[in-house]
Parts: structure tokens; sequence; C-alpha cells
């Protein structure tokens, strides 16, 4: 079995205020991405990754991966105007693999144990994901425009979706193949509109995604806890 990961890093990270892109900010003097590439690299069922990274900083992300002895990436390519342009500037750099694994740049805290669970269900059921149940009550609104509640929704089917997300290639391909214009709210929901199974995996709440000032606080906390 070959695994293949793609890895999307090519937000500017606008909400993250932050002077320079979002995956070369530090978590206690190592930079987002470098945390997140480590990670993938370790993992022993993981072949090779293809970080997709913003134009401007692609060299400097490049010097990083050398000084870090990052091996595993085979590509560093440039991405597209949105997550989904550069998942698919990915998928287009896959030779031979078997299974696809894409996650987030901007989680660094993924378990090895939740890796290898989501890639063996993939192996297994062609297409899987990770998420966390909610603890949260949960009430839909009438309209973006109406804040009026409509109704709450029943918390114990309600999974907040997180990253890896590992599928065939063959399926992932087709499911990129055939998209519109319209944004996918992840890679999973294009899977699901070929009318294919997606089971999901319990991952982790410290598998966060870094998107805010805030996020980064919690983030390097984590990292202190852990260290």
């Amino acid at each position: 079995m070959k695994v293949s990961t793609i890895v999307p890093a090519a937000g500017l990270g606008l909400r993250l205020k932050s002077n320079i892109a979002k995956p070369l900010a530090l978590i206690n003097d190592e930079s987002i991405i470098i945390h997140t590439l480590r990670k993938l690299e370790n993992h022993p069922l993981i072949n090779e990754i293809i970080l997709v990274f913003n134009s401007k900083d692609i060299s400097e992300v490049k010097e990083l991966i050398k000084e870090k002895e990052i091996k595993k990436v085979k590509e560093v390519i440039e991405g597209g105007l949105t997550r989904r342009e550069s998942v698919k500037n990915g998928l287009r750099c896959l030779g031979d693999t078997d299974l696809v694994l894409i996650h987030d740049g901007a989680r660094p805290f993924i378990e090895e144990k939740i890796i290898t669970n989501v890639i063996n269900s993939a192996l297994k059921y062609g297409a899987a994901v990770v998420g966390i149940p909610l603890k949260s009550t949960i009430k839909r609104i009438k309209s973006i425009n109406n804040l009026e509640v409509d109704c709450t929704l029943r918390r114990d089917e309600i999974w907040e979706i997180q990253t890896p997300q590992v599928f065939r290639k063959d399926l992932i391909s087709r499911a990129y193949d055939s998209i519109d214009e319209t944004e996918a709210p992840d890679d999973s929901f294009l899977v699901e509109r070929l009318g294919a199974r997606v089971v999901l995996i319990e991952g982790s709440s410290i598998n966060i995604k870094i998107t805010t000032p805030e996020d980064l606080l919690l983030a390097q906390a984590i990292a202190g806890l852990k260290k």
C-alpha cells in the first residue's frame, strides 16, 4: 500500500493578523508548517508529501524543509485562489498511489494513532474522515438575515469535521474532476456528491486548525503542555 499526502497550506492567513503567512507563524520557536510536516514525516504508513504553498513564500519554505530535514516532501507547488484549487493542483502531481491523505497545513497536533486509524478505514471503505462529536447545543436560524431560531438540532447526530481525510486515489480524483465552480466545504463533500460511502473516525479536540490570534495562543499552550 502506498499513501501519498497533500498538505494545502497556500492561504495567507489574514484572520491571523500576522505580518507573515500563517504557515510560517511560530509555535514555540518552530513554524506551524514544520510542526505539521513532522507529524506526517514520522508516520510509518505515509510514503510521500506534496506541499501546496503560496507563491511568494515557496523559496523560503523549501529552505526551511531542507534545514529541518523533512525528507518525505516530494514537491512544493504553488496553490490556487481557493483551497479546492490548491488540492486539485496537488492531485495533478501524484503518480501511482493507492490512497490520498489530505491534511490541513494549519493543524499541527494530529496524532499518530488517528492517522493510522483513518488510513486503515479508507483502505477498507474507500473514504474516511476525522471528526469529533459536538459538545455544544446547536440551533438553526431562519436565514442569514433573520437570526430567529428555526429549530434545535440533535447534537448526537452532528460531528465537527477535521483532517486528515483519506480516499482511494481513483475516488478523490473522480470527485475533483466532476466538480463545478462551487467551493467545497471539505474534500469529503465532493466524494459524497458522487454517492460514495464516507465513514467517520473519531479525532481529538486538540487537533485544532489555527485561524485566529486566539487559536495561535491556544496552540502555544498545547505545545507547551505536550513538551
